[in-house]
């Protein structure tokens, strides 16, 4: 009885040591799991877009360019101030802001006043300005973080396939230097097989260089923590229309951040010369006030009659006999918008060069011919095993007949020349000038900037 009461609870113990342990492995999953961010384009650009200071900076001062009109806006308004002037008299009643009272409450607006309305209406039009540099910076934010995920994961897709072709070419090496123990190939073909398995390592090299700068560089856009390894998904940008080069152009110049913003300054001066040029005339203001008069002020010894509530109503009309400052101010508002005329003039040229630039050079990297000039070496190509099979060369040091017998079919790897030609292979020249070209458009494509 003693035996089977101890054997019952050794069971016990055991199963529920087995649970803890099934726990705690489950659990180390759970958190090993935890540690690698698997992202999809979408959502990498809504993380950006919401955890970007730059885009933070652009609505504050997107925000205060708004207060900035508002706060112009307000002298054109109802004002209304209230206040008192009571004090002791002897004599004469007089104030210094007026006769003093126990009461008073003044109303002012203005009605027509040219400088002032010159000002509200530029600040309107830097107010637009600044809402359009925010989706500009939105833009570069949406660029930046699509083009950094692309890039990365473009670049560990092709460390994956340089690390099969870095098997391969160890592969061949071993057959070719078995080939030169047997006598039938030539020292120069071991050379040059190290050589493409050196090749192959330098790129192998470089691409993780840049895989970790890729990778720290989103972590940065999205703040994730520096302990996550980023999983991403090869996507593309969607494909858009062949369009003419006038097309091209006509749309950069209407929808460009740039060329819109200059525009907008533009009409700012144009307003603010427009109104500096009305303040040679006359400025009106609708002036109201009210007063609570006492007698010991003396008010009824120097006026035949004394009330003490007192109201006036009118207009303060100021005419402008002579005033320096307003043609200093036309010329100075005459001046800043030539300047911003010349200024909207080179954007649109130089805007109008760069679209018609990058149209060329995108139409080049899509031609058939192209590929022969971003990455090919100018040393022909190499051969590796998995591929195409190479024509093999007569006479006993020919490797091709022998390799083909040994099952180990032959392909052309096209290997750059070096480090210089390796940037096409981590970040194609057509697909930077195609997010150049939707930069310079302001056209992200669908899906970009949404949050979900």
């Amino acid at each position: 009885m003693g035996r089977s009461f101890m054997k019952t609870k050794q069971r016990k113990v055991l199963a529920f040591t087995g649970i803890l342990l099934l726990a705690s492995a489950t659990g180390g999953f759970a958190q090993g799991t935890s540690d690698t961010e698997i992202l999809t384009l979408k959502r990498a650009v809504a993380l950006a877009l919401q955890n970007s200071r730059e885009l933070a900076l652009a609505r504050v001062q997107s925000n205060v360019a708004e207060k900035t009109a508002n706060l112009n806006r307000a002298q054109f308004l109802p004002n209304f101030y209230t206040g008192s002037g009571i004090g002791y008299t002897r004599g004469y009643p007089q104030g210094i802001a007026g006769p003093p009272s126990i009461l008073n409450l003044t109303y002012v607006q203005t009605i027509f006043n040219g400088p002032l309305r010159g000002e509200f209406r530029a600040a309107e039009e830097r107010a637009e300005g600044q809402r359009l540099a925010f989706e500009s910076t939105r833009d570069a934010v949406i660029v930046r973080a699509a083009s950094a995920y692309l890039e990365l994961a473009k670049v560990r897709r092709s460390l994956e396939l340089l690390r099969q072709e870095r098997e391969s070419a160890q592969r061949i090496m071993d057959i070719t230097r078995e080939r030169l123990g047997a006598g039938v190939e030539l020292p120069i073909e071991v050379t040059r097989a190290q050589l493409t398995a050196a090749r192959i390592e330098q790129r192998i090299v470089h691409l993780e260089g840049r895989e970790e700068a890729l990778e720290g560089e989103l972590r940065g856009l999205l703040r994730l923590p520096t302990n996550q390894r980023l999983e991403v998904a090869p996507e593309e940008l969607p494909a858009s229309a062949d369009q003419p080069v006038r097309e091209l152009v006509a749309m950069a110049l209407a929808e460009n951040s740039s060329i819109k913003r200059t525009e907008a300054e533009r009409r700012a001066r144009e307003h603010r010369l427009r109104g500096e040029r009305i303040g040679y005339f006359p400025t009106v203001d609708l002036v109201s006030q009210y007063a609570l008069l006492a007698r010991f002020n003396n008010f009824d010894q120097f006026f035949r009659t004394f009330r003490r509530n007192n109201f006036n109503i009118g207009l303060d009309v100021k005419i402008p006999l002579f005033s320096a400052r307003t043609s200093a101010a036309v010329a100075l508002a005459q001046t800043d918008l030539n300047a911003a005329e010349l200024e909207l003039k080179t954007k649109r040229k130089d805007l109008e060069i760069e679209v018609r630039q990058q149209s060329r050079q995108a139409r080049e990297r899509g031609s058939p011919g192209a590929a022969n000039g971003a990455g090919e070496s100018p040393r022909g190509p190499v051969a590796i095993p998995g591929g195409t099979r190479r024509p093999a060369r007569r006479g006993k040091s020919s490797p091709g007949g022998n390799q083909q017998a040994a099952g180990v079919p032959r392909r052309r790897l096209r290997t750059p020349a070096g480090p210089a030609r390796a940037a096409p292979l981590h970040r194609p020249v057509g697909e930077c000038i195609s997010i150049r070209l939707r930069r310079l458009l302001s056209g992200l494509g669908p899906g970009f900037g949404t949050s979900g």
